[in-house]
């Protein structure tokens, strides 16, 4: 008997509930991150960002809705790698494992390098490199020891991150009902329906205003890699992936809601032409707007503060964006897709998927020297193939395999919302960088080689996922 127990296969270990798989996914939502986006995306929306957070989160709510249905199925965590493998084809969930594999590879580096930006910012006697070995060690051993202190760290933060905006928040619309913000206006200007629709609007600078916002909501479709370390999975995941999205957007639309009217757009309207030209920004830097903010609403020393903490909070994204890719990477290296002996193994002691944290870590220490807004592309790159294909799975699922279609709630269900979700995504398509468009099919370029390698020119079959699920998940 103890030989059989010693023989049996290490497993991930389940340990998350509903509550701690939300403040994983707002943890990687990062709530803060709205501070930072804002310049940008209402430079490029024109002062409309509250209605690029609604278009960005309508899209997302019926993509999360189909990852909560395949969830259902097929609690792996592959996630749509999974779910497209064993719906459409394995050799097209491989493409779509692989490019939503950039996604997750550049978050962790991403969040490296805002950390880093910010500390260096307090502290700029300290190299910057200083600032990305340290953090990037830190948050690698955090994910070698355990997802369970990666949760609870997580679920601090995120608390303090929303006690923070609503405090920041209040502050706002103290002084813009006092007459004291930042055009010392007038308290009416409150209630306004202008960060929604004004003279400036146009629905294709919102939407490419929603495309860098989808960076905001990656949290949700992420912690469905974690769904074989949730206890009663198939019921707690699809309610997690939807309450992060949902609770994450409606955060964002009335926190950006209030920076509009505090930080107005600076534009100037030529009737004659039909234009809108951008004037001066109140931020120095619209890529990283946060310091901006925080010094402007609050003042220096906040500032300083909420800087130090701002680094902490990334890097607590960082935390369960490396422990999302890290599990996508064990699943594919399970399944024989990557080499098995590094990609599926787990540590005996910890359970924890220990090569792929390392080369994500890895990947982490690039943030030394990186365009932050070509990182943001790529991962809206990989995102996008993974919510069309996990939308496509549900037809190809529940509409076609299993002839689900007899009645309303059926069509309404597996055809309708999907397709929506279809048609949401592909307007974002349209919108991504064409520098990242670029890299991002030279990545899947080379996945399809490698995908001709390992099926000797598609003359074997292409590995999948076999293993038993056990009843608890």
């Amino acid at each position: 008997m103890s030989s059989n127990i010693h023989n049996e296969p290490i497993r991930l270990k389940k340990t998350l509930t509903l509550f701690a798989m939300v403040m994983m996914g707002l943890a990687y939502l990062q709530p803060m991150t709205v501070f930072d986006t804002f310049g940008l995306v209402q430079n490029d929306s024109r002062g409309h960002v509250p209605t690029a957070y609604i278009f960005a989160l309508v899209a997302m709510l019926f993509t999360a809705y189909s990852y909560g249905q395949m969830v259902k199925r097929f609690p792996s965590a592959g996630s749509a790698y999974t779910y497209t493998q064993k719906t459409v084809s394995p050799h097209i969930g491989f493409m779509v494992g692989w490019s939503s594999m950039l996604d997750y590879l550049l978050m962790p580096m991403i969040n490296i390098l805002l950390a880093k930006l910010y500390l260096h910012e307090i502290m700029p006697f300290i190299p910057a490199w200083v600032f990305v070995i340290v953090l990037t060690v830190a948050m690698t051993a955090a994910n070698i020891y355990g997802l369970e202190l990666v949760s609870n760290f997580n679920k601090i933060i995120v608390l303090v991150q929303i006690g923070i905006i609503v405090v920041f928040t209040a502050l706002m619309i103290y002084k813009i009902n006092a007459g004291t913000d930042i055009h010392q206006q007038s308290g009416a200007a409150l209630f306004t329906t202008k960060p929604f629709f004004s003279d400036s609007f146009d629905p294709f600078l919102i939407i490419g205003g929603a495309t860098i916002l989808c960076f905001s909501f990656l949290g949700f479709d992420g912690i469905s890699s974690l769904t074989e370390e949730t206890h009663n999975a198939r019921k707690v995941v699809p309610k997690a992936i939807f309450l992060t999205a949902f609770v994450g957007g409606v955060l964002f639309i009335i926190v950006s809601y209030v920076l509009e009217i505090f930080f107005p757009y600076q534009g100037l309207l030529i009737p004659s032409l039909g234009v809108n030209i951008p004037l001066a920004s109140h931020f120095s830097d619209l890529s990283s707007t946060q310091p901006d903010i925080i010094k402007l609403v609050a003042g220096t020393l906040a500032q300083s503060v909420i800087l130090v903490f701002s680094s902490v909070t990334v890097v607590a994204s960082g935390l369960a964006s490396q422990a999302g890719v890290s599990r996508l990477m064990y699943v594919m290296g399970r399944d024989g897709v990557l080499p098995r002996k590094v990609f599926g193994h787990l540590h005996p002691k910890f359970r924890t998927p220990i090569w792929n944290l390392l080369i994500a870590g890895g990947l982490c220490l690039v943030a030394v020297n990186f365009d932050a807004d070509l990182g943001y592309s790529l991962i809206a790159f990989g995102a996008l193939v993974a919510f069309t294909f996990v939308n496509v799975s549900v037809i190809a699922k529940f509409y076609f395999a299993e002839k689900q279609s007899k009645t309303l709630k059926d069509n309404i269900k597996y055809l309708l919302l999907p397709l929506l979700g279809i048609i949401a995504v592909s307007s974002l398509w349209f919108s991504l960088e064409t520098r990242a468009m670029y890299l991002g099919l030279i990545w899947a370029g080379i996945g399809f080689t490698y995908m001709v390698f390992l099926t000797a020119g598609f003359s074997r079959k292409m590995p999948e996922l076999h293993e038993h699920l056990d009843d608890e998940a």
